[in-house]
């Protein structure tokens, strides 16, 4: 047997660890993980936006392929760090875990919680430049390959490069992605624009200016008004119930609590929430507090004005949140998230503060404001109509999925175990029959789909339930749906979405996920729904070792791993396979490279960003055609086209 020693733990120093394992620290090499860079350095100057030191940010996007963030706030310190013995500056962009975060004397209130920004966005760099006023003087440090000093010091501190007035301070980092290790690049300017438009509307009257030297736009983003311009941006091409959104503000010990929020016509609602300006898409107990008091107060109005008869049931949340579009933005001096991707809230202080301030400010406002009162009631009370009308249709709907006729299409697996089971979605009865033979039969299901699923953008649960695929899935999950869904009787850990890699494969899988984003978003917030990924490739190459050529072949998943291949001079091409559909790989090859738990690689379906999830949900899945065209007509310069 082969000694396993101390001498073959692999230890990797400093930054190595983030090259060796980037998607650890920014989630993914492609295009979501290139703009991650962008939005760690921006927030430093956020922080001090919010420590009240900085007014301006400027972001240039480059002719060369760099960025450069700019802010007028403190400017990194330069002297000497007491511990480390190199200057401050340097402990920041090298080391992780080093930042002014964590003792809470720095930044009372702050995003960046961990201390890996500054640092991990100069280790997937191959070049970064740090220009620092402070105190009338201009210093600068420079690092390349990954986070490698180049500046020498002078007497241990940084050279003086030049003289500024005392009163002008702040941080320029100017960086370039590695492209060894992203899949690209190439910086999209509409995900920018996007980005910095949200950060304005979180901060209140920072200026945030943004230059692009390809396309010449020099744009300037300053919402005064804050969250509630947020809500009519939202909002834009909705039908509103009353013409202004409602705006809330106020305090509750340490935590500042703002909430703005409109009523739509339409029958969905979107409740975004920001701890620090942080997007926590799985909500928390921010939003836990603000539904509660929502229901409470409008139940309460309700009976003041006899909307409700003393016979009648109270609204549910559900029908008091019917067409709501809501923002709520809180700083908290020490939250708590769940994981490095901060997508939850845990602080159950925060749910009380939410709750005692909008309780209290939103009687004061409607106090005033009857008509508006009235106007959401009356919502309300269409819907709560609606749900007492449909309750019979949609129960009656419900209790026939367990006499859905699953067996003919599912091949259940025999583990009755929901951790250690997965479910395979598939396109059509010939990849079904591929995957069933190659699958393990004790944790893998299989079930195939016939056709494409309803387009359930803007559909009620009444009508998707009429939908056979629909309900084979939902009787397949065990988890229910609507009102009666609960996801701990979910019976697989695991449900992977696994398609063709061409156009029809793509909108089955676009239509799956508008699905599970719309009526059980519960499954991606729980990390429950999964991409399987086959392989692209299959390459077969020739190599010499010691002196002897052998044949190989290796599997590649996209054009990226396809070009690097290529690039390796030690690898001789003898022949290349280009997988369209998962029907040219045979059972074992399937098992191999998608299938097999130990060798498969998959994509888990997460939620970053609710507003944008919601926006290019709307726009891939809605009748509105325009929109639709010019979203897919920019995308496509950055996607891999299967003609």
């Amino acid at each position: 047997m082969e000694q396993y020693t101390g001498s073959q733990i692999v230890v990797l120093e400093g930054l190595e660890a983030v090259r060796k394992r980037p998607g650890m620290y920014i989630g993914s090499t492609g295009t979501r993980g290139l703009h991650h860079l962008i939005w760690e350095i921006l927030d430093n100057g956020i922080d001090e936006h919010l420590a009240g030191f900085c007014t301006q940010i400027k972001i240039i996007l480059q002719k060369d392929g760099g960025l450069t963030i700019q802010d007028n706030g403190r400017g990194v310190p330069v002297d000497m760090h007491p511990t480390k013995k190199i200057p401050t500056v340097r402990v920041v962009y090298t080391i992780l875990h080093a930042g002014g975060k964590f003792g809470g004397s720095v930044y009372k209130v702050s995003g960046g919680l961990h201390g890996v920004g500054a640092s991990v966005v100069n280790a997937l760099s191959r070049h970064m430049i740090v220009e620092i006023k402070r105190e009338g003087k201009v210093y600068r440090d420079e690092y390349k390959n990954g986070g490698h000093p180049i500046t020498q010091l002078e007497d241990g501190l940084l050279p003086v490069v030049g003289k500024c007035n005392k009163s002008d301070t702040g941080t320029k980092v100017t960086f370039y992605p590695d492209d060894t290790i992203f899949e690209t690049v190439e910086f999209k300017a509409d995900t920018i624009k996007k980005k910095l438009k949200e950060i304005a509307f979180l901060n209140k009257n920072l200026i945030i200016q943004y230059i692009d030297e390809n396309s010449g736009e020099d744009i300037t983003y300053h919402e005064e008004f804050g969250i509630k311009s947020f809500v009519s941006y939202l909002n834009r091409e909705a039908t509103s119930l009353h013409e202004e959104p409602i705006y809330i503000e106020g305090q509750s010990g340490e935590i500042e609590v703002e909430v703005a929020f409109q009523y739509t016509n339409d029958y969905s609602e979107q409740i975004n929430a920001y701890c620090n300006r942080i997007n926590v898409v799985d909500g928390g107990t921010l939003v836990t507090g603000f539904k509660s008091a929502l229901t409470r107060v409008m139940n309460q109005y309700a009976r003041e004005l006899n909307i409700l008869k003393e016979k009648d049931e109270n609204f549910d949340g559900k029908d008091i949140r019917n067409g709501l579009v809501a923002i709520i933005s809180i700083k908290h001096p020490d939250p708590q998230f769940e994981g490095q991707t901060k997508t939850k809230l845990g602080n159950t202080d925060a749910k009380s503060a939410v709750d005692e301030v909008f309780a209290a400010e939103v009687q004061r406002y409607f106090d005033k404001n009857v008509d508006v009162l009235k106007s959401i009631l009356d919502n309300s009370l269409k819907s709560y109509t609606a749900r007492k009308a449909g309750d019979k249709a949609r129960t009656a709907i419900l209790k026939q999925l367990s006499d859905v006729d699953t067996k003919s299409k599912l091949a259940s697996c025999s583990s009755k175990k929901p951790e250690e089971c997965e479910l395979y979605i598939v396109e059509g009865d010939s990849a079904g029959g591929t995957v069933k033979t190659a699958r393990n039969r004790r944790t893998q299901a299989v079930l195939p789909l016939r056709g494409k699923i309803l387009n359930v953008e803007k559909s009620s649960l009444e009508k998707i339930l009429v939908n056979n695929e629909i309900k084979s899935m939902i009787a397949c999950f065990g988890c229910g749906i609507g009102d009666e869904f609960d996801i701990t009787k979910l019976r697989y850990d695991k449900i992977i979405i696994l398609t063709d890699a061409d156009v029809d494969g793509a909108h089955i899988s676009t239509l799956l996920l508008t699905f599970f984003y719309r009526f059980m978003p519960e499954l991606i917030l729980e990390g429950k729904v999964f991409r399987g990924l086959p392989p692209l490739y299959r390459v077969e190459y020739e190599v010499t070792v010691k002196g002897k050529k052998k044949k190989q072949s290796e599997y590649l998943f996209n054009d990226f791993e396809l070009e690097k291949f290529r690039k390796n001079s030690d690898n001789k091409i003898l022949a290349l396979q280009r997988y369209k559909g998962l029907g040219e790989m045979d059972a074992n090859q399937l098992w191999e490279t998608t299938l097999n738990p130990d060798t498969r690689i998959m994509a888990q379906v997460s939620i970053s960003d609710t507003v944008e999830a919601d926006e290019i949900t709307t726009i891939l899945m809605s009748s509105n055609v325009p929109p639709r065209r010019s979203f897919i007509m920019e995308e496509a310069r950055y996607a891999n086209v299967d003609v």
